[in-house]
């Protein structure tokens, strides 16, 4: 009888400390895109996340949450729907910027489906300033290129720009 005293005891023990009430909340609990359970599946987090991985975190450290971010968003690509024209490979690759851009509007469009009312999140300001974000992406791009590419690159970049800007 002792022992399964003992025993019951034991597993009262474990079930106690690994319950939901004793294990500390779960708005605590960070998830591994930062998000605690708490701050899922709201607009304003929402809107959150996608606006910090289109303007506060640079380029690289968005390259490097696409196959790490938040799957609740949309992260694929056609490249600013011009794969054959996203790279020359000598004096320019914009498949980065690009990237970064058709998740802006992708998931910009996919608020405004979850959580908006007609224009709330998807409207013409919110597609100009992902707009520039891209021209903004693309020159700091051309910035970094050889001296001898960047005035050809720059150009490539205003006409990227101006034809996203016109076609949306």
């Amino acid at each position: 009888m002792r022992n399964h005293l003992r025993v019951l005891v034991a597993v009262t023990s474990v079930l106690t400390v690994l319950s939901p009430a004793t294990a500390g909340s779960a708005s605590a609990r960070a998830t591994p895109s930062g998000r605690t359970p708490t701050a899922w599946y709201t607009p304003a987090s929402d809107l959150a996340y996608v606006e910090r991985m289109l303007y506060g975190v640079s380029l690289d450290q968005f390259i490097a949450s696409t196959s790490t971010g938040d799957r609740w968003f949309d992260w694929s690509t056609d490249w600013c729907s011009a794969p054959l024209v996203g790279s020359t490979g000598r004096s320019f690759d914009f498949r980065a910027p690009c990237r970064r851009h058709d998740f802006g509007y992708r998931n910009l469009q996919l608020l405004e489906r979850r959580w908006g009312s007609g224009s709330t999140y998807w409207n013409s300001a919110s597609r100009r300033r992902v707009d520039v974000q891209l021209y903004v992406d693309m020159r700091a791009h051309c910035v970094a290129r050889p001296w001898w590419d960047q005035y050809t690159c720059l150009n490539w970049a205003a006409a990227f720009y101006t034809a996203v800007r016109m076609a949306g």
